[in-house]
């Protein structure tokens, strides 16, 4: 309630005082509205330019993460190439393996078969 009242007559005080010092105001007003237009147009480039250097710091970073992006995929790809191509090698050892198994058996009836001779 205190302050309710207090601003109540700080505002009666205040359009007086408008009233009775209106050159003055104006004065203090003339003298006032350059000085806040300077205040703000320095604000607003500080800001502007404090924007302006985010966004090619988020442009570079942009970049930097497709370039490594670029050079994962890349690498990835060299990884699917050696695997297809130890799957191959893979492949080809199973066929040396069976036909090293095919062989052995033809070497093991071919002894068994000369052993049968000799008996």
């Amino acid at each position: 309630m205190q302050v309710l009242i207090g601003g109540i007559v700080a505002a009666v005080v205040g359009f007086l005082g408008v009233i009775v010092w209106w050159k003055q105001f104006l004065i203090l007003l003339a003298g006032g509205i350059p000085i806040a237009l300077l205040l703000g147009g320095a604000l607003a480039i500080y800001v502007g330019y404090d924007e302006v250097r985010d966004q090619m710091r988020e442009k570079k970073e942009a970049k930097d993460q497709t370039e490594e992006l670029e050079k994962t995929k890349q690498e990835l790809e060299k990884a699917k190439a050696q695997t297809e191509e130890l799957e191959k090698a893979k492949q080809e050892l199973e066929k040396a393996r069976a036909a090293a198994e095919k062989y052995k058996e033809e070497l093991e009836k071919a002894k068994g078969g000369s052993n049968s001779k000799k008996s």
